[in-house]
């Protein structure tokens, strides 16, 4: 799911961006499926544990694979301050940037509807309004209003006070007939916003797992990309300094989190603000990682497996709903499949059919082909 305007300087100033854009996307493809097909045909303990950390936890809690989205808002606030400068610099008025920011914006809420519901014409009963896609469009949306019209201090003021603003209306209202402050799924007044406004269905009934209230502190992540994207690009500092003050933050953030959960439990089905700070930390260390390695460093060969996958994020994602990936797998690979055996005849497929995906993705790279927004 890649936000780009103009990029193409991005590209090859930041190179660990595709990269871990891709990085994040391998799970999403089909990795995370090698691991559960691993632990249910061998049930050892290791594989078992590796496959639980992708999946979700029901309500309270985090697992690995609850990284996944915040990251990808993450990776493209920091892209988004070096393709809004770029466009700054190039002599697009700010209120011209605005109107890109929305169509964008627009654009990949219409993506999450089609995700969701496909094209066919449904009641409104069954549609579900909100999507992963959607709240990147309002994260994205929103968080570069920001910076394009806040100055660097009010920027993180707007950071703060996203998290602290959802954290004491959370505390402090309620579901009807719940007591003040409850953070059930049920009784949240975040998932009672969402089922007494929103048309359609939740995901959940009384629940969605994207739903519209939370999408405060989503705006946070996504500006948290954007502040350090700003760092990134504007400080003085030398690279070194930079990858130091960026770890350092990162583990500030987990810290916080960790004592925030005490009041103010990590729960992505609300995308609590200590969530926020949780994913942040690891975003921060995780980025820092990739930028050090492969652009302080220049050792890029490696990722280039992971730039063929972020470079086509957007289309991968949706191509799920059009493309019969596992037809195609099967068709290709049964021989594989029958050969293997079971129990490890879904291990093999799990691999052949992320591979599959890789070819195709790498095949659209070398023609140039990239779906933009």
């Amino acid at each position: 799911m890649e936000i780009r305007l103009k990029d193409n300087e991005l590209t090859k100033r930041l190179y660990s961006l595709d990269a871990l854009r891709g990085f994040d996307m391998f799970w999403i493809i089909g990795a995370e499926e090698i691991f559960h097909t691993l632990s249910e045909a061998t049930h050892h303990p290791f594989w078992n544990a590796l496959s639980n950390q992708f999946t979700h936890p029901y309500w309270n809690g985090f697992h690995a694979y609850d990284l996944i989205f915040p990251l990808f808002m993450f990776v493209s606030g920091i892209s988004s301050v070096y393709s809004i400068d770029k466009s700054l610099q190039d002599g697009v008025g700010k209120n011209q940037l605005l109107l890109k920011v929305i169509k964008r914006g627009l654009i990949l809420f219409i993506l999450g509807l089609i995700y969701n519901n496909g094209l066919m014409i449904r009641q409104l009963t069954d549609f579900r309004i909100m999507s992963v896609l959607g709240r990147i469009g309002i994260g994205y949306t929103l968080s570069c209003i920001i910076y394009l019209y806040a100055g660097k201090k009010y920027q993180t003021i707007w950071f703060g006070g996203l998290l602290i603003g959802y954290w004491l209306i959370l505390k402090f209202t309620t579901a009807p007939g719940f007591p003040m402050g409850d953070l059930t799924e049920e009784g949240n007044f975040a998932s009672y916003f969402d089922r007494t406004i929103l048309p359609g269905k939740l995901s959940r009934g009384i629940h969605d797992t994207v739903g519209l209230f939370n999408n405060i502190a989503a705006i946070a992540t996504s500006l948290a990309g954007i502040l350090t994207g700003a760092y990134l690009k504007n400080a003085a500092s030398n690279e070194n300094t930079k990858v130091k003050t960026m770890l350092a933050a990162g583990c500030i953030s987990l810290a916080l989190a960790l004592v925030w959960n005490i009041d103010f439990p990590i729960n992505k089905n609300m995308w609590s603000s200590s969530f926020v700070l949780y994913t942040t930390g690891w975003n921060l260390l995780l980025f820092t990682v990739f930028y050090y390695i492969i652009d302080v460093k220049q050792l890029r060969n490696w990722a280039f497996f992971f730039k063929v996958i972020g470079m086509n994020s957007i289309l991968i994602y949706m191509s799920g709903k059009f493309i019969q990936w596992s037809y195609t797998n099967k068709g290709i690979f049964q021989w594989l499949s029958d050969l293997m055996g079971d129990p490890y005849n879904a291990v093999a497929l799990a691999i052949t059919g992320l591979s599959i995906k890789w070819f195709f993705l790498k095949f659209l790279y070398d023609k140039k082909i990239f779906l933009k927004i």
